[in-house]
């Protein structure tokens, strides 16, 4: 893999907003921060067309987002105004949050994949329903009663950076986009949300990925409640899909732009391989059945448990959750009992 977004990787170093930039001519790279999150920023691409410009994502739905957004957009030459569409690679809240906002300031239609349009609506019309699905699954996995409140209360406080506006266009797998001047095609590629979408820039040779394929980190693929039964399973299928496009240039949404695409989605295969492995040993090993919250404790993370934050946690447990359920698709694992689920390694019967 090599780093194309050399200005992007030295600002990630020195833990600054990079640069906007002008990454091809009609296409510019605009960061809107995040906040007290790890990720930083995101990046929202510019794409200049005969009448107006095009959004690919826009940020989540904070002051300091907005005011960067239109910073972005003044630099490139643009402002709000000349927003003609917003194309969303996916529902998570620093995609999608700031998407019905640019809507009302400047007209434009906004695009998102039908299974992330569906999860949005039900979030934010049945709030209470989606608290009651994580508390019911985290009991289900062994959270602690005293902790699962607290899980549940941090997701919730994430729908006020999301408006709860549903799209104007449904982005189905293979099709064009109305983006004037562009030869792009949506790659649906669930995992990390069910409705996760790339964009291929067939002409430029650009894959616009979204939290899809990134340079460094690997992006959390969890079983959540009302979204997919094997989100890591799609995850692989979907890196698949997208390994041998024909494609100099991988424009993320975090961190840096890279080419190599073959050579980062072997190695998140790989990853996600050792992770594999790592719990297929772990249960192995263990004295008695764990939980997935118990599993997930034992198992190797980016910072020791004690220094991960609750809401991060929960994370952690789902992303076990989905390698136990590919796991026990292939018949390597197991579950014991049922009040909580309890995971063992498959047992043998003889032939």
């Amino acid at each position: 893999m090599e780093v194309t977004g050399v200005a992007q990787k030295q600002a990630w170093i020195d833990r600054v907003l990079p640069p906007v930039e002008r990454v091809r001519p009609g296409l510019w790279s605009v960061p809107v921060p995040l906040p007290d999150n790890p990720l930083r920023y995101v990046l929202v691409y510019v794409l200049e067309g005969p009448s107006g410009v095009t959004l690919i994502d826009a940020g989540w739905d904070t002051p300091e987002a907005w005011d960067a957004l239109n910073a972005g957009l003044k630099t490139a030459g643009y402002a709000m105004g000349d927003v003609k569409g917003v194309l969303v690679t996916h529902m998570h809240h620093d995609h999608w949050g700031l998407a019905a906002r640019v809507r009302e300031a400047s007209g434009a239609w906004v695009g998102l994949h039908p299974e992330d349009a569906r999860l949005i609506d039900e979030r934010h019309t049945d709030p209470a329903g989606l608290v009651a699905a994580m508390m019911a699954q985290m009991a289900e996995h062994g959270v602690p009663a005293d902790s699962a409140g607290t899980l549940a209360d941090a997701s919730t406080k994430m729908l006020a950076m999301t408006g709860h506006a549903m799209p104007d266009l449904m982005l189905e797998d293979g099709t064009a986009p109305p983006v004037e001047g562009w030869d792009l095609r949506t790659v649906w590629t669930p995992g990390h949300s069910p409705g996760h979408v790339c964009f291929h820039d067939v002409r430029g040779g650009l894959l616009l990925s979204g939290d899809h394929v990134l340079p460094r980190i690997t992006p959390a693929i969890g079983l959540f409640p009302r979204a997919s039964d094997d989100p890591l399973g799609a995850f692989f299928a979907s890196l698949e899909k997208v390994r041998d496009l024909p494609v100099a240039e991988v424009l993320p949404a975090h961190e840096y732009r890279f080419a190599g695409l073959a050579d980062r989605v072997g190695a998140l295969l790989a990853h996600h391989g050792a992770r594999l492995d790592e719990i297929t040993a772990a249960l192995a090993d263990a004295a008695e059945p764990p939980t997935t919250w118990e599993l997930a404790q034992e198992l190797t993370w980016s910072r020791p448990w004690d220094e991960i934050q609750p809401f991060m946690r929960r994370t952690a447990m789902l992303e076990t959750l989905a390698h136990l359920v590919v796991l026990e698709k292939a018949g390597k694992v197991a579950r014991r009992g049922g009040a909580p689920v309890r995971w063992g390694a498959a047992r043998v019967t003889a032939g």
